[in-house]
């Protein structure tokens, strides 16, 4: 029985992806790495550290640092980034959202974020959504980042939901990745083909409708009951 949804919040919830991959890039040209295209879908849902070691990879300087040169670039980083999204809005929420939401709540289902970055709480503040959550994973208690499903696993612990009744939504592989590694629902959103692991896909979050969603979560139990059964 569904009781909860999960939800990534960049590129999910708001277009806050956009500003983490401009901050990204603009720290990539810095160290004279100039990034693929490529890129930005292995730089969507991961930690800040794991990300940056994307960028190095990609500009073949991986043990080139120290920790604390490390750490350093990935505040520099942040503080980039938090420049961004300080003009964020509730006008910045994607279309379909806020009904998703409002749905959600009609419907008596619990919520909560599993976003890797530590900015989400001040997002969802500044775009006016933050009461609508029962939980908000903290990304700095965890010991892996996406695609592993630690974070999937203690959004539904805080929502004291078993597995198999939440349905989370991710618009990177990486995180459909880690949701199905938690055994739950995954409602990829974006490009087919890079989210073909997900068991229910949009292009786009104005296609999010509760409903049709939910109907997909039923047939899917019932199939798997049914092939128990057998």
């Amino acid at each position: 029985m569904l009781k909860g949804l999960i939800f990534d919040v960049d590129g999910v919830i708001t277009d806050s992806a956009s500003y983490h991959l401009a901050a990204w890039r603009a720290l990539a040209t810095k160290l004279g790495i100039d990034l693929p295209a490529a890129a930005d879908d292995q730089l969507r849902g991961r930690s800040r550290m794991d990300s940056l070691n994307v960028i190095l990879r990609f500009g073949n300087q991986l043990n080139r640092y120290s920790s604390a040169k490390l750490n350093a670039l990935a505040a520099e980083k942040n503080a980039m980034y938090q420049q961004l999204i300080v003009q964020m809005t509730p006008a910045d929420i994607l279309p379909g959202m806020l009904q998703l939401l409002k749905d959600a709540r009609s419907a008596k289902l619990l919520l909560a974020v599993a976003s890797a970055s530590q900015n989400a709480p001040r997002i969802l503040q500044q775009l006016g959504l933050i009461t609508y959550f029962d939980a908000i994973v903290d990304p700095t208690a965890l010991h892996k980042g996406k695609p592993d499903p630690e974070i999937y696993v203690a959004a539904q612990s805080l929502l004291k939901l078993n597995a198999d009744e939440v349905i989370s939504f991710e618009d990177a592989s990486a995180g459909v990745a880690a949701i199905k590694a938690a055994g739950q629902f995954a409602v990829g959103i974006g490009d087919a083909q890079v989210l073909r692991a997900a068991d229910y896909i949009v292009p786009d979050t104005r296609q999010l409708k509760l409903s049709a969603i939910s109907t997909a979560f039923i047939r899917q139990q019932i199939a798997s009951n049914d092939c128990q059964v057998d």
